[in-house]
């Protein structure tokens, strides 16, 4: 069935022909507010999508913060479609008007009563994106840190030997341990504690 067919169907169903034009605009309202609903219900399954990402253990790389942008800006779509209505239909529902037949002014305020739960689930949607995006960029900003902190310690790690090496590299005549047998083993092992302890040191406090 189609849109059209549907909107007849309410027309109908609330009698336009006794109650003039006023039972058309009731269900081209009622129909456009139901699709509304219909797109917040819609919304609602891609936001459960976007938080269920961002709070997975993966979340610094599974979640994407374009998809977070584009469903805010879907939503901003949404709100100026849906809030201009809000006064038009609350003019509707409560002013009288030649135009609009008493009978019907209880539905136009059934159809502003919807209308004001979507303005309200868009509002709570934004807010709530907001939310997400802010944790998903702190948990971005966290991962970042964890990684820098893995590389000073590899960096920390690996200057000990390039020291050690730096200062035996001099080739000055008069330098301890050169002539000595076990010197170069010696200066293997210092190399390897060094490293080992730091290691270690920075595994403990969780760095590596």
């Amino acid at each position: 069935m189609s849109a059209g067919d549907t909107m007849f169907g309410r027309c109908v169903q609330h009698g336009a022909g006794a109650k003039g034009p006023s039972a058309v605009l009731h269900a081209i309202a009622d129909h456009v507010v139901d699709d509304y609903l219909s797109v917040t219900d819609a919304v609602q399954n891609d936001i459960d999508a976007v938080e269920t990402d961002v709070f997975s253990p993966r979340s610094a790389r599974s979640a994407d913060a374009g998809r977070i942008y584009q469903l805010k800006r879907e939503l901003l779509e949404l709100k100026r479609a849906a809030v201009p209505l809000a006064r038009p239909l609350s003019w509707l529902a409560t002013e009288p008007c030649p135009a609009v037949d008493p009978g019907i002014r209880a539905y136009f305020r059934d159809v502003a009563d919807h209308l004001a739960r979507v303005t309200e689930q868009i509002n709570a949607f934004d807010g709530l994106l907001d939310s997400i995006l802010q944790a998903h960029l702190a948990q971005v900003t966290v991962a970042q840190n964890e990684e820098m902190r893995k590389i000073t310690a590899w960096a920390a790690i690996i200057a000990v030997p390039t020291m050690v090496c730096g200062v035996y590299g001099m080739n000055f005549d008069h330098m301890p341990e050169l002539p000595w047998r076990f010197g170069y083993p010696m200066v293997l092992a210092v190399i390897a504690t060094a490293c080992f302890v730091i290691h270690r040191g920075f595994k403990r406090n969780g760095w590596l």
